[in-house]
């Protein structure tokens, strides 16, 4: 349940000029951000429902998670917002934050990560399930099926009114993405997979798992480690977004934790949605050298031209995305632990940086370089494949989506999601049977 119950603080009123007559409706107030008209009877009392498409303007549920102001470049986890959470937490406390809705003390936080780190094995079977995929499949249909299989190894934690089973599958989840992520890399390239080493952090696993062979030691860079968990930080939840949305429509039906996460994935797969760091580098391949960068510019400049820099400004962000200057700061810092002088997709990663930065255009409308923009460039550069990119997002949001769906399931009074529609079809007409149009019936 949320910290702040929501308050009515005045009526809002509806005419109708067709009949000259009016409906009030409670204005509801959360404990920040914009007051919302509570329409819930509103079709009820009148026979009028609303209109929105992309619920742009509706809010679809209460909650206590996140909270986003773009136009101030606002994100705060339970009130605490991310730059300092990125500077001063782990992956794993915020996680805890996210679940629980406040910091850790010691004890707590070390049980936490326990239950987390004992989870991170799979059974043994799913090794067996992973051979059905083709070897070419994209790694985020591997996990689509994957978490969705889950709810068939793993039945002790299928009933979402045990609060006990409702935890164990929130450890599991958090426990096993990684695992499944990294066995998703495996399988795409042929290699054997590589079971988790519980001495590591969830970072460091991860990267173990992702990188390791068995024929060599493979050592974790910390520098490395730092990032990854950063990035995981900064895309751990981001408020009712399209895959959050369809983990909590999933979950309204009473789904199993297992099944709603892995819808989340599946609309999380969507280019529209998490495909925005991996068509930043396939923008930086288009533009090609650093001397085609002011062509394309110009290119961004012009209405008429379908081109657009990719990576900068964001539909919430009216400002400059809090979550940049963190990832830009680990951006140069992984770019100089590696050494990298010589790739040439980098090297135009950062003069592009450099110029959009600068240039008066992108400054006076606030196209700042977004968090996508940097984390394409590191994840490029620790030897992620491109295919690999949204996998690592829906790694870093398993906890946002399973703090949501815990969240709902916990509200008493939620009830299953079922948007209206503005019917334009036919309007009601004769049917003709087949046989008067000439048709025999077999």
């Amino acid at each position: 349940m949320n910290n702040t119950t929501k308050k009515e603080v005045k009526k809002a009123i509806l005419s109708f000029p067709d009949t000259g007559e009016s409906y009030e409706m409670p204005v509801l107030e959360g404990s920040v951000g914009p007051k919302a008209i509570d329409v819930r009877r509103l079709y009820t009392d009148t026979g009028y429902f609303t209109y929105d498409p992309g619920f742009t303007s509706t809010a679809s549920c209460e909650s206590g998670l996140t909270y986003i102001d773009g136009e101030a470049g606002i994100l705060s986890h339970r009130g605490y917002k991310i730059e300092d959470l990125a500077a001063g937490s782990t992956y794993l406390e915020v996680c805890y934050l996210l679940l629980y809705g406040e910091l850790p003390d010691k004890k707590r936080f070390e049980e936490f990560v326990h239950h987390v780190t004992y989870h991170s094995l799979v059974h043994e079977q799913i090794h067996y399930f992973f051979r059905g995929f083709r070897r070419d499949a994209h790694p985020m249909s591997v996990m689509v099926g994957a978490v969705g299989a889950l709810s068939a190894f793993y039945h002790d934690s299928l009933d979402i009114d045990d609060l006990e089973q409702r935890e164990l599958a929130a450890y599991r989840l958090l426990a096993k993405m990684p695992t499944l992520a990294a066995m998703a890399y495996k399988y795409s390239i042929g290699q054997p997979f590589t079971y988790p080493r519980n001495e590591l952090s969830y970072a460091e696993n991860f990267l173990h798992m992702t990188f390791s062979v068995p024929s060599e030691t493979y050592d974790v860079n910390p520098v490395l480690a730092r990032a990854m968990d950063k990035i995981l930080i900064l895309h751990a939840d981001h408020e009712q977004n399209a895959s959050t949305s369809t983990v909590r429509l999933a979950g309204s039906s009473r789904a199993n934790p297992f099944a709603c996460i892995a819808s989340g994935i599946a609309s999380l797969w969507g280019p529209a949605h998490g495909g925005a760091n991996e068509a930043v580098l396939d923008m930086l391949t288009e533009i090609g050298s650093p001397n085609r960068i002011p062509e394309f510019i110009e290119r961004a400049k012009n209405k008429d031209d379908p081109f657009r820099l990719m990576g900068f400004g964001h539909r919430v962000y009216k400002n400059y995305d809090p979550r940049a200057q963190v990832m830009r700061e680990a951006c140069h810092e992984v770019l100089s632990e590696l050494g990298i002088e010589n790739e040439p997709l980098l090297d135009l990663a950062m003069q592009l940086e450099k110029i959009a930065l600068e240039d008066e255009y992108f400054v006076e409308r606030k196209l700042f370089p977004n968090v996508d923009f940097y984390s394409g460039i590191i994840l490029k550069a620790m030897g992620f494949p491109t295919s690999m990119f949204t996998v690592l997002f829906a790694l870093s949001r398993s906890v946002g989506w399973i703090a949501q769906w815990k969240e709902m399931i916990e509200e008493p009074t939620q009830k299953i999601g079922r948007p209206r529609q503005l019917y334009t079809g036919p309007a009601p007409r004769h049917y003709v049977p087949m046989t008067e149009r000439g048709i025999e019936i077999p």
